[in-house]
């Protein structure tokens, strides 16, 4: 389906990764995207752990979510959404996308969307692409993972999502943990349709 919106679904839950979540909310805004935003309360407690970030679902802070890396310009493309906020655009079929990352997604999002439960505002707008044949990503980060894990893998999967996990390779060189993050953004970015340049690809010189 070709892209028909620069407005991309960016939602975080409480699977290990924070780092990646951060680095391709900004990657996808220097890029030009619209970004739409929205997290679990999960997902706060893995950015404390991982990134010493402390957030509030409530009244969210984007310098805090960004680090030292934030950029106010970047807000003009930035939209934050409370998981309990079924008023917003994103919840709606009509509200045209370019695609919806769930970054980094717990085994419990997993089972959900797997099962078109729809208890927050995660699973409705995954729910929401699944049946407008929209791209859907699934960057599950467990291990190991059992049979009912791998099953709802491959019912999401048969659904039409793209189930990328986060496993970073290693032929790309890689000297520090972001650029085994930038790896998982690049393929996540690829499948997006987005164009990066955050590392070397196989068979570049």
């Amino acid at each position: 389906m070709p892209q028909t919106s620069n407005h991309i679904v960016v939602a975080v839950t409480g699977g290990s990764g924070a780092g990646y979540a951060r680095r391709l909310v900004r990657v996808l805004l220097e890029a030009g995207y619209d970004v739409h935003l929205t997290m679990s309360a999960a997902a706060v407690q893995v950015f404390a752990q991982e990134l010493d970030c402390i957030l509030d679902l409530n009244q969210f802070d984007p310098e805090a979510f960004f680090g030292p890396e934030f950029s106010p310009e970047l807000l003009d493309r930035f939209q934050y959404h409370n998981q309990f906020d079924f008023s917003a655009g994103i919840a709606s079929g009509s509200f045209r996308t370019a695609g919806m990352v769930i970054c980094p997604c717990s085994m419990g999002t997993l089972g959900s969307l797997a099962n078109g439960l729809s208890a927050n505002l995660t699973h409705r707008v995954a729910d929401v692409h699944l049946k407008e044949r929209r791209k859907l990503i699934v960057v599950p980060r467990e291990t190991p993972l059992s049979s009912i894990q791998l099953g709802n893998m491959k019912r999401l999967a048969d659904a039409g999502a793209v189930i990328l996990p986060a496993m970073p390779g290693f032929y790309h060189d890689p000297k520090s943990i972001d650029d085994l993050i930038n790896f998982i953004v690049v393929r996540i970015c690829d499948h997006l349709g987005v164009e990066t340049s955050l590392m070397k690809r196989w068979g570049e010189k």
